[in-house]
């Protein structure tokens, strides 16, 4: 089935595109949440008419994404969590704390969904996280977990253990 994107889809497109999608995709989840109608001929016309309007507000979220990109792009901060003796944390950094640290650092909202870590962070050291801003549009973390140097923080932790036995 052929549809017309009123908002942007995850995957799928933009505002305005036309694109072929499964029928129960778009019976089921497009048209129920309002982000495409159906690709009829009136429809269409109708597309045409307000491309003009599309893409003027795509030059907005354009200009906003990489406004936010250079904020937070490169951006390097500390994350707080609990560090067992062997440099292995208890649990794992979540999107949700990266997003806290970038708040704090940048004084920016980011949405935890749109923070992408590659790999579970649940060793001490620096490791590099991306933010999807708007499509291809995307800012590079390095987080900090304990110390920049898991060497010399893990004889740090084993030094304070000794010294507790003593």
């Amino acid at each position: 089935m052929k549809v017309i994107l009123l908002k942007e889809v995850k995957g799928r497109g933009g505002e305005g595109d036309v694109i072929d999608v499964k029928d129960g995709f778009a019976n089921n989840f497009l048209f129920r949440n309002g982000s495409a109608v159906k690709a009829t001929k009136g429809n269409l016309r109708q597309l045409e008419q307000r491309k003009a309007n599309i893409a003027k507000r795509e030059e907005v979220r354009i200009a906003e994404a990489n406004e936010l990109k250079e904020k937070i792009d490169g951006l390097k901060f500390k994350v707080d969590v609990q560090i067992g003796e062997e440099g292995q944390l208890f649990g794992a950094v979540t999107t949700q704390m990266i997003a806290d640290g970038i708040k704090r650092e940048a004084d920016v909202e980011v949405d935890k969904r749109r923070i992408d870590l590659r790999k579970a962070i649940k060793t001490v050291g620096v490791h590099d996280a991306e933010v999807v801003i708007y499509r291809d549009i995307k800012a590079g973390l390095k987080i900090i977990v304990g110390s920049e140097d898991p060497e010399k923080f893990l004889e740090e932790l084993k030094n304070k253990k000794d010294n507790r036995k003593k």
